[in-house]
């Protein structure tokens, strides 16, 4: 990339986001940053726990002192992976209280399952752990609170694994979109439309050898085991997972919200959805269409709606794109995928401009995170940006699991008039269990 482009790249990084407000964070706040590579620990070893793991492992300035997850053989092929990509050989663990235990260890990555990853994240805010915490970051609305203010008050830097943030292409879209090349932006469409798997009916069983699924469970209700829950599995179930708006979905609700600009809640969310098409033990909607409204100042204008649409036993794509977005403005329309690219249509439908995924190159989403510790300033997927964004998977799932709409305070963050969807907004833990987060 050459200086020029990557000093526009830089400016349309900015966009919308709190890039440029500093932490007051020291710059060098370990013995690892002192000895100029930051030390991580990797909390959750699964497909994108163990790709952070071995990625931070393959850079110059990081290196992988921990991995950590309840299944031991997870553990081991992520011990494996780091081994090969930065030449050295992890601790493996299952309690991520060792690594969080461990002062020379800067920070962690959290890829878990949803479940932990509001405790986790919390936990290593007070440890003085800075966090690379996945998508949807929490598992509920409260959680995702606490998890804000955990990162403010204890002066961390928190990032949320939504990785389109960092896309030079689709950071390029929104800065048009901002410009006001397809006039007002008053509706934005996001869609999660693929061929997902039947899990299956399952009773109760034994876990397998070498995974603790006392330790796996941790703060949430403790549930027998059966094998529909487990491995990926468990996104679809109530008390683990925010089934596939908050697995897939957040990515595309996130971009949609970014486009549109609005960077608060919404006030009144509709849903419709359950399982039309699978016959398992999945708990979740397999079809699920969500609309959001943003009041603004009430006045015409200033309105502006957020619609989702997900149906995961479909085997054909909408607009050229299994997962996308769709823009529609005064002036044209703005189809936008993370892996395909973009397209900006005017009136009549004529194309105006376009350009394609991966073009220019960009830094990857875990070197920002890395940036932001550097320099002490909130990255382009702070965690304030994610609470905003998974609330909206939160809020989608209340509203269709109950088949009625919710009125949302944004600023109180709490749902008005229905008792029953409040409750919603937070969940059971276990009793007694050392990470239930405080206050939640």
């Amino acid at each position: 990339m050459s200086r020029s482009n990557r000093r526009t790249f830089l400016k349309h990084a900015g966009l919308g986001i709190a890039g440029t407000t500093t932490m007051g964070l020291a710059r060098s706040a370990s013995a690892g940053q002192a000895n100029g590579k930051l030390v991580v620990g990797a909390i959750g070893c699964g497909g994108r726990g163990t790709y952070l793991a071995r990625w931070f492992a393959g850079e110059k300035d990081s290196t992988v002192a921990y991995v950590c997850d309840p299944d031991a053989a997870r553990a081991g092929k992520a011990a494996e992976a780091v081994a090969k990509a930065g030449g050295n050989s992890p601790k493996v663990v299952k309690d991520l209280r060792h690594i969080l235990d461990d002062k020379a260890v800067d920070a962690v990555t959290v890829g878990t399952p949803d479940h932990w990853h509001g405790p986790a994240t919390i936990l290593a805010c007070q440890a003085g752990k800075h966090v690379y915490v996945e998508k949807p970051v929490s598992h509920n609305v409260r959680e995702g609170r606490l998890m804000v203010e955990a990162a403010r008050r204890h002066k961390r830097i928190v990032q949320a694994g939504t990785h389109s943030r960092s896309l030079a292409h689709v950071i390029r879209g929104i800065e048009l979109i901002r410009s006001g090349a397809i006039g007002d932006v008053l509706v934005a469409k996001a869609w999660n439309s693929q061929r997902r798997a039947n899990i299956g009916h399952a009773d109760p069983s034994k876990p397998p050898a070498g995974f603790d699924y006392d330790l796996w469970v941790g703060p949430a209700p403790f549930r027998p085991y059966r094998k529909t829950c487990h491995h990926y599995t468990w996104h679809w179930w109530y008390d683990f997972g925010t089934g596939d708006i908050g697995n897939d979905g957040v990515h595309e609700l996130d971009i949609a919200r970014w486009g549109l600009g609005v960077e608060t809640h919404p006030s009144t969310v509709a849903a419709v959805g359950g399982k039309y098409f699978f016959d398992d033990d999945q708990q979740f909607p397999d079809t699920h269409y969500v609309a959001y409204e943003y009041p603004g100042d009430g006045k015409v204008g200033s309105k502006r709606q957020l619609v989702f649409e997900q149906r995961i036993w479909s085997p054909y794509v909408q607009e050229g794109m299994e997962n996308g977005n769709a823009f529609y403005g005064t002036k044209g329309v703005l189809l936008l995928g993370k892996k395909e690219g973009w397209q900006c249509f005017g009136p009549r439908n004529k194309l105006v401009k376009q350009m394609k995924a991966g073009e220019p190159d960009a830094p990857p989403h875990p070197r920002r995170f890395m940036d932001a510790i550097k320099t002490g300033k909130l990255p382009n997927a702070d965690i304030e940006v994610g609470h905003l964004s998974a609330a909206l998977c939160h809020l989608g799932n209340i509203s269709a699991r109950l088949g009625r709409s919710l009125r949302f305070d944004p600023k109180s963050e709490q749902i008005q008039g229905d008792d029953e969807a409040a409750h919603l907004l937070r969940r059971t833990y276990r009793d007694g269990h050392w990470a239930v987060p405080k206050g939640a």
